[in-house]
């Protein structure tokens, strides 16, 4: 029978009593956190928690980025049979009220003032909402501390130190483990529904199939956030479940410098981390002088025979493995020790990986291993693995999991990590999930004669021209992106007569790439604005079109100043576009590119 999560936490300490079970930086030195201080931190937040009234079915959010401190609220809620709401630390102050609302979390653990501050300000109209709890010391006015919640926990462990134990042996498999909302890229979240039973099932199978490699010895970084059930599954209950030693992040930014400095044997990634680190590489070969490029080129291009040549399943021959050698102790393994050296496995999910960037790495000695799912699915539905990893698929459906492709093109899933529904909202429910039980993903894919299933778009982000032309355009801007003068891209075009895009460039390349070309350096705001400008990136996007339809062709482009942000309501939280509010938020330039 599947485990839950809170027997997952427990049968983890248990049984690999490890000195350095989670790890994290303070006062700039990492410090180790045991087996046994993780259980004692978990079990005294849980009776203390209970002491502010949560109980079993009772809904507490967290709100904050990755720490211990996240874990220890996260697992003392489902030791106490209640639930949990996460929250991205990036959502403003409304936001955060709608989730509350919604959900009726009676608590909610912060991360620090200014997040507890943001609950604070909107926390007399969540009528639901009683407690807010900080996890940092500081003194917040109308919260309290993690700190005092454990001291008071701590008392009630020393009259009966077994409580927690036996109420998380009382956790059943189809108790309502958590609340997670999503994106919401059109209306407002809504509010996944995920068991104990969900999530144990997809922690099980990929525990065996990915990381069955894995033990007590291996170590990875948690950096993305865990508030989304991609870090929450894979990154935290499957290392628990491997006994991996957790280390937290300080901050996206600072991932590059924790990566050499904890040098860990997993990488679990969104293709955003990957897209950054080959551009690093590749602005650094630029910079470099002529026979270091040509070094480069040489060992990328072997390494790139390898990588494809396994790819079709054959073995390199004895003269390209002997230059593979070269080419890996000259420059690849430097490479590969800009992540630390000592990668196993690399793993990304969350979005599209381009096909470039996977065979990038694959020629470093560093495949990747791309999967499939979303929050609905608990959240992984297909991956590849160690021992069968086919580019530019999203790998074979996991054990349990049964895949349909409907007859216009879209991905459904049935099995045990398919969510109980949404919370509140029975209708969208009824949608999302067919009387066969199918969940509709609203992803196009198909699946290969070997079983690999690939994603060729959203089903509402196909572009239909006004000749009827139908343009995925996620592929598109997939491969374009991984141009070093293109950081973002956006394609339009429906119910035009051609499609064009919207494109963000790679600043510094652009400014360097100019400059060789005797255009000086301005304002971001007049770069953007300069034909000589445009006409690189034109070209650019020119040079990668080769392959595609005539009328996939991007005919027009608009550039834009800044990246797309979160606060600027363009990215969702887990950075992906959101498409209608860019068209929206552009249509003006949008519509000048149609102007004849």
């Amino acid at each position: 029978m599947t485990e839950t999560l809170a027997e997952i936490f427990y049968n983890s300490v248990d049984t690999f009593k490890k000195p350095d079970h989670l790890r994290v930086k303070k006062q700039g030195a990492w410090t180790n956190i045991s087996s046994d201080e993780f259980r004692v931190a978990v079990e005294e937040t849980a009776a203390g928690l209970e002491t502010l009234g949560l109980g079993p079915v009772d809904r507490l959010a967290i709100l904050g980025e990755n720490r211990p401190e996240w874990a220890y609220a996260d697992l003392a809620t489902l030791c106490n049979r209640a639930t949990v709401v996460t929250i991205y630390p990036t959502l403003p102050a409304n936001q955060i009220l709608y989730i509350l609302k919604d959900s009726g979390a009676r608590i909610v653990v912060a991360s620090n003032q200014a997040q507890a501050e943001k609950v604070l300000s909107v926390k007399a109209e969540a009528p639901d909402l009683q407690h807010v709890v900080v996890m940092d010391d500081s003194a917040v006015f109308g919260a309290q501390t993690l700190s005092s919640v454990r001291e008071a926990g701590r008392r009630a462990l020393a009259l009966d130190k077994d409580l927690i134990r036996r109420r998380a042996a009382t956790v059943r498999p189809d108790d309502l483990a958590t609340l997670i909302y999503t994106s919401g890229t059109t209306g407002d979240p809504k509010g996944v529904m995920l068991t104990h039973a969900n999530i144990g099932s997809n922690v099980e199978i990929c525990a065996r199939a990915v990381f069955s490699i894995l033990g007590s010895e291996d170590s990875v970084l948690s950096f993305l956030p865990l508030c989304h059930v991609f870090e929450r599954m894979g990154g935290q209950f499957v290392m628990l479940k491997r006994g991996v030693t957790i280390a937290y992040a300080e901050s996206f930014d600072k991932v590059p410098q924790n990566l050499l400095e904890i040098r860990p044997t997993i990488l679990v990634s969104v293709p955003r981390l990957y897209e950054k680190i080959m551009s690093r590489v590749r602005e650094k070969v630029a910079a470099a002088p002529p026979l270091r490029q040509r070094l480069f080129a040489f060992a990328e291009t072997t390494g790139r025979a390898v990588f494809l040549a396994g790819q079709r399943g054959e073995k390199p021959s004895f003269w390209l493995s002997l230059k593979y050698s070269l080419a890996d102790r000259l420059v690849l393994a430097t490479v590969r020790a800009g992540v630390g050296g000592r990668v196993r496995i690399a793993v990304s999910g969350g979005a599209a990986l381009p096909k470039e960037i996977g065979t990038f790495f694959g020629s470093m000695g560093l495949p990747i291993l791309e999967g499939y799912g979303l929050t609905e699915t608990s959240p992984v539905i297909s991956v590849n693995t160690p021992w069968a990893n086919r580019q530019g698929s999203v790998g074979r459906p996991i054990e349990g999991v049964e895949v349909r492709i409907a007859a216009d093109g879209e991905i459904l899933s049935r099995g045990p990590h398919i969510m109980r529904g949404y919370y509140n909202k029975p209708e969208a429910t009824a949608e999302a999930i067919d009387a066969e039980g199918y969940f509709h993903t609203g992803d196009i894919g198909r699946i290969d004669a070997d079983g690999y299933l690939y994603i060729t778009d959203r089903k509402k982000d196909l572009i239909v021209t006004s000749a009827g032309k139908n343009i995925a355009p996620q592929p598109i801007e997939n491969l374009l992106k991984t141009h070093p003068l293109i950081a973002e891209i956006v394609m339009v075009g429906n119910a035009r007569n051609f499609p064009s895009a919207l494109v963000v460039p790679n600043f510094v390349n652009l400014t360097r790439i100019a400059a060789e070309k005797g255009i000086p350096e301005t304002a971001r705001e007049v770069m953007v604005a300069d034909p000589r400008m445009i006409e690189l990136i034109e070209q650019a996007i020119a040079s990668m079109s080769g392959e595609f339809a005539q009328y996939e062709k991007i005919k027009k482009i608009t550039l834009l100043p800044h990246e797309f942000s979160i606060e600027a309501g363009e990215l969702t939280p887990t950075l992906k576009v959101k498409r209608r509010v860019v068209e929206a938020k552009y249509k003006d330039l949008i519509d000048r590119m149609y102007v004849s």
